[in-house]
């Protein structure tokens, strides 16, 4: 018996028509293709949810990040935050005020080797421990 590639020889589609002799023509497509047409009971049955927007996301006017500074980079850009004037150097140490800066909240990421006494509204406990092991202190 001739296979039938060997006896569709010579025959554009085989037999087959045109669209179904093309990819997954004839089985309706691939995955979840035509899960609200043809797989609708399936779609029911599995996943009703599939279709549609579920769930609730905050306008962003109302979302406000915490703008942060790590106390790496506190320690490089002091001088900046003095040329600024958001810092003052008083005796050893720097006396910084970051909530006049614009910056929230205070992160422990870095090291300082200088003492610096920030007010700040908050800080991470990583921070308020490096700041005091350099002999600096923190007013929230």
């Amino acid at each position: 018996m001739p296979s039938r590639t060997k006896k569709f020889r010579g025959y554009r589609t085989h037999g087959r028509g045109k669209k179904s002799g093309r990819g997954a023509g004839i089985i309706g497509g691939h995955g979840m293709a035509g899960y609200g047409k043809t797989g609708k009971i399936g779609m029911l049955k599995e996943d009703r949810n599939y279709f549609g927007r579920h769930g609730f996301k905050r306008p962003q006017c109302t979302v406000e990040a915490n703008r942060t500074i790590n106390v790496g980079e506190l320690s490089e850009k002091i001088e900046t935050f003095v040329s600024m004037g958001f810092a003052s150097k008083e005796g050893d140490a720097y006396k910084l005020d970051l909530t006049e800066a614009g910056i929230d909240k205070l992160l422990g990421n870095g090291n300082i080797d200088f003492a610096v006494n920030v007010t700040v509204e908050s800080v991470s406990g990583k921070a308020r421990e490096k700041i005091e092991a350099a002999g600096g202190s923190i007013a929230e």
